[in-house]
């Protein structure tokens, strides 16, 4: 019976399990090979032995690294607090504001997440290097993040959407203001939104090679880590121990960032989808 039981388990979940595998292989196949010599990443072996624990020493104690990983925290961690604490009051505004062109703003919003960056890069190089003489710095792809992002709004405005106005209201009848109604009363209740926007907006940023390639590839002490990550394998290509060590660093963050916030992340984007 429990071998019947089994057999139906795995019959029944076989294509999860089959898409697991497909997802989960190429990450253990990265991080085994981050662990072997040099000597072995070149052959069929699938273990290391012994295990090479101090590849990833080696790596953080690559000239530059470190600078890269302190460059990725800050647009990373300023570049997302600057998206979301600006996007909010305007995605509130379009949920719970009635106002004439609301419609036509909403529409903009769509029109601008629409837009590929590569459309608009050339003036948006010429004023941020040109007039403003900050080529060779991040400054450029942090400091637009304080203005809105589009994706964000799109998806916070769902979510609010979705909240009773009546909270509001009552809130307004207690004296408070509608920027008090959004602190005290909406933003507590948009929390799963929040974090999932929020979540988002940190992996766009961490894994940027765009932006970096653009404004700051001539100034390596401003590379970040999915820049950097190509110098580097471009400097050690026959070691692809070290490279792939290098990958598991860079993916790390991310992973282990999504894994403590997977909840957060999953509820958030279920409901921004609720009402549209």
């Amino acid at each position: 019976m429990r071998r019947k039981d089994t057999l139906h388990w795995i019959a029944v979940h076989s294509l999860g399990i089959a898409a697991a595998l497909f997802f989960v292989l190429p990450f253990v196949f990265v991080f085994l090979t981050a662990l072997m010599s040099d000597q072995q990443a070149l052959t069929r072996d699938l273990w290391p032995k012994p295990f090479q624990w101090h590849n990833l020493v080696d790596v953080l104690n690559t000239p530059g690294f470190l600078t890269w990983w302190k460059n990725s925290l800050l647009y990373a961690i300023v570049g997302t607090t600057l998206a979301v604490a600006s996007s909010i009051p305007v995605a509130y505004a379009l949920a719970k504001f009635k106002f004439r062109g609301r419609g036509v703003a909403l529409m903009v919003v769509i029109a601008t997440m629409m837009l590929p960056p590569q459309v608009v890069i050339v003036p948006m190089y010429l004023f941020w290097t040109q007039q403003l003489g900050m080529s060779g710095t991040l400054w450029p792809l942090i400091i637009p993040m304080a203005f809105g992002e589009a994706f964000t709004i799109f998806l916070l405005r769902q979510f609010l959407t979705s909240i009773p106005k009546e909270y509001v209201e009552a809130a307004k009848i207690d004296g408070c203001s509608d920027f008090k109604a959004m602190v005290r009363v909406i933003m507590p209740m948009a929390k799963p939104a929040i974090a999932a926007v929020a979540l988002f907006q940190f992996f766009y940023c961490w894994n940027d090679y765009f932006g970096p390639q653009i404004y700051a590839s001539d100034n390596p002490a401003a590379w970040t880590l999915s820049y950097g990550l190509e110098s580097f394998k471009s400097a050690h290509h026959t070691n692809w121990n070290l490279t792939m060590a290098a990958t598991v660093l860079v993916m790390a963050p991310v992973i282990i960032l999504f894994f403590f916030a997977q909840k957060a992340f999953i509820e958030g984007v279920t409901l921004t989808g609720v009402k549209g």
